[in-house]
């Protein structure tokens, strides 16, 4: 238990799992992971409870990675309008038409209705690579922050990058950190960034190796937004646990999780300026590890409001299963077939 409260104490360092996206990309040629039916029976016992009937649908999704969609974040840095011909020829769309306020029109990303990949790029030193595959429910969170030009932005838990990038899409803060306590995942956050960023502009970003905690009392009141995409119990990851040892660890660290955000938002609130925001977001759909931390939150701290993003939600269900009825402050998307993005949970609150 000492080991796993250590590993738990390292906050942005602790294990979310790969990518979607890397996990079908180490997956080519190899035979398919297994489902752990530890780690399923507790989803099923879970979110039966807290999803009811829909849980049905994002379970076939979750524990089916041909139903899992790929978007294409084209690199505003590297821009080459023959890709955006090919995305168009191959039946790729914009998924954020040019009537969605809150994103600006130098963030680019494409979709596709039929599940599939875009064929990856290599990271080749001195070139910029032309786009990022995500999980485009992801950018929802970094669309919340509202970047504007010239604003001190922190991104608490950075790696691999993927919304560090889309930051840079939106907008050019006036300085940018991006933090990774883990020293592998600091180390493939780097090459991303390197990956996307012209050499002048990388020596204008801070990289960290910080435990999150502590960030708040190291540089207090310092940044005009952060985003603190939290460590987490990584459903679509932890469904595919290797064996029956590492799933069992899992859920015991999936208790001992919400205790950890707790203090990674914290730190995050302390390191805000008055008046500045903080999205917090997760690729889980535990309630006990968003909506609960957020009410946590906000009923132990006076100066903390919770700021509405129901516009955003309303803006994007088109293309997003986006649950109904939660809080203005809070969007939660389920990965469902015909729309298979998600999990994922993001919350927004302002410091008075």
């Amino acid at each position: 238990m000492w080991l796993l409260r250590r590993s738990l104490a390292a906050s942005c360092g602790l294990w979310r799992g790969p990518s979607p996206a890397r996990e079908q990309l180490e997956s080519e040629g190899k035979p398919q992971k297994r489902i752990c039916q530890v780690v399923l029976d507790h989803f099923e016992k879970q979110y039966m409870k807290e999803l009811g009937e829909a849980w049905s649908s994002v379970r076939d999704v979750l524990t089916s990675p041909l139903y899992w969609q790929y978007a294409v974040l084209l690199n505003k840095f590297s821009y080459f309008p023959e890709l955006e011909n090919n995305l168009h020829l191959k039946g790729y769309y914009s998924i954020f038409q040019e009537n969605l306020t809150y994103a600006p029109g130098s963030l680019k990303c494409y979709i596709s209705r039929t599940p599939g990949r875009f064929p990856a790029q290599k990271h080749q030193t001195g070139k910029l690579k032309e786009y990022y595959l995500l999980n485009a429910a992801s950018l929802l969170s970094v669309l919340a922050l509202e970047i504007k030009d010239g604003e001190r932005v922190l991104d608490m838990c950075a790696a691999p990058g993927g919304k560090s990038i889309a930051m840079l899409q939106c907008a050019w803060p006036g300085h940018l950190h991006c933090n990774e306590y883990d020293s592998q995942r600091s180390r493939r956050l780097k090459q991303t960034l390197e990956s996307f960023i012209p050499e002048p502009l990388m020596n204008s970003i801070a990289l960290s190796e910080l435990d999150g905690r502590q960030i708040g009392d190291l540089h207090p009141e310092l940044y005009d937004k952060v985003l603190l995409d939290s460590p987490c119990s990584n459903d679509r990851s932890w469904l595919f646990s290797s064996d029956i040892q590492q799933a069992t660890l899992r859920l015991i660290q999936r208790k001992e999780l919400p205790a950890v955000q707790v203090e990674l938002l914290r730190s995050a609130i302390k390191a805000l300026r008055p008046g500045g925001s903080v999205v917090y977001s997760t690729c889980t759909l535990s309630k006990a590890e968003n909506s609960d931390v957020i009410s946590h939150i906000l009923n132990s701290c006076s100066n903390i409001l919770p700021e509405d993003i129901s516009e955003l939600a309303d803006a994007v269900s088109d293309e997003f299963t986006v649950v109904a009825g939660v809080q203005p402050h809070e969007l939660l998307v389920l990965p469902t077939k015909e729309k298979a993005w998600g999990p994922m949970y993001l919350a927004k609150l302002k410091k008075m």
